[in-house]
Parts: C-alpha cells; structure tokens; sequence
C-alpha cells in the first residue's frame, strides 16, 4: 500500500475533535498563518461538513482566508497531515504540500460568491492529488483547455495557473513532517498555450507578471 492509499482511506480523521486525536499538523499550519497574519486570529474559514474519510466530495477539511488588504490569501488545510501521523515517511507530511492562493480585492458584485468558488477549485484540484496522486510542485502550469474564466460568472480573462513557492509562507517542519505552501496564480489562456508550446517558462512568466496576486480583470502579458 503506497501514500496515497494510505492517506486517501485514513479513518483517523472519522474523531479528530476526540481529545485523544492531537491536531498538531492543523496547528503548525495556522502558526505559520498567524507569523504572517499575527492580528487575525480569526479569519474567514470554510470547512468541510462530510469528510473525505467519511465519503465526502471534499477531500480537504477546510480552507482558512487571511485579509491581505488589497487582497484574500486562501490557505489550504488537509493535503498534510493534520491530525496524527499516518504514512511510513517521517520526512514528509502527508502529500508534503498545502496550497494557497491571493484574489485581489475588487468591486464584485458578490465577494462572498467569489470567495466560495475560489475555495471549491482549491477542492478540485485537490480531488487530482487524492484521486490520481498528482503532487504539484513549484513553477509548473495547471492547463485543462477551458477558455472560461475561474470566476464565478466565468467571464474573467483568467483560465488557468501557474505555481511559486508562496512569497509569504515559509516551508516548515511539523510534527508530521515537512509541508510546502504551493501558491497558485492564475493565468490567461494565451498565457497557458504559450507555456505549453514551450515558448516561456513558467518562472519567465511569473517575472512577466510582476505580482502573485490573481487579477480577474488583467490583460495577458504574453
């Protein structure tokens, strides 16, 4: 049995408001959150009402957003080991990463909606790693060829992502293991097509970009 059986049928989670289950894992990551974010002790989260152990559609057990004045900064919990650890490698927690991602504050004629659907494509591309066992690491590009925008009324010019390190989210050791913050940014589909045609890089298009955070309304650079 590999990690991702292991990790994808754990029953552990089934009691993890037991006092005998530790969260250590979930506090590493809010401690981390809160170095960057150290004035919001409570920011916007959405957790998951079926857990993925229990046959639910969501595999990760909440999404935590940190206001970061012009921006929302979405973090992942559940692709690392929140709770006890369960997998053979000591190094590595879980799946080893979390994501996250920063939609710029806008005039939207729903934040809150736009809010949920950035938290339900987190899910979905986290559905991937726990149904296929992709892991996804930095400076890579996620392309599925919609030309639809990610928003909510899916008209934005934004069809896609790449990924960086996040520039706020320091890698750290848990109890568990090591976990990595995967920031994803969204990108156009011209931009998406040219990466794959091998006509930039992805670290090339990040410098194009100049910003990590994903603008709806922004024009292609490429």
């Amino acid at each position: 049995m590999g990690l991702l059986d292991k990790f994808k049928k754990s029953t552990k989670k089934e009691n993890y408001q037991s006092e005998e289950i530790s969260g250590q894992g979930w506090d590493a990551i809010t401690s981390e959150c809160e170095r960057v974010y150290p004035h919001q002790k409570e920011p916007k989260h959405y957790g998951t009402l079926i857990s993925w152990a229990l046959g639910g559609n969501d595999p990760l057990d909440g999404i935590s957003i940190y206001d970061g004045g012009d921006y929302w900064h979405f973090v992942t919990y559940g692709l690392s080991e929140l709770y006890e650890k369960e997998t053979d490698n000591q190094d590595i927690s879980g799946y080893g990463m979390e994501f996250t991602f920063k939609l710029k504050k806008d005039k939207y004629d729903d934040e809150e909606l736009e809010i949920k659907c950035i938290c339900g494509i987190l899910q979905s591309i986290a559905r991937i790693t726990f149904t296929q066992g992709e892991i996804f690491n930095s400076y890579e590009y996620l392309y599925t060829g919609q030309t639809q925008g990610i928003d909510s009324k899916m008209k934005s010019n934004i069809t896609g992502f790449i990924t960086i390190p996040d520039t706020d989210m320091k890698s750290i050791n848990t109890p568990n293991g090591k976990v990595d913050f995967v920031e994803f940014i969204g990108v156009t589909n011209a931009e998406l097509i040219a990466l794959k045609n091998k006509e930039i890089t992805v670290k090339e298009l990040y410098e194009k970009l100049r910003t990590d955070i994903t603008n709806y309304n922004r024009q292609s650079v490429i």
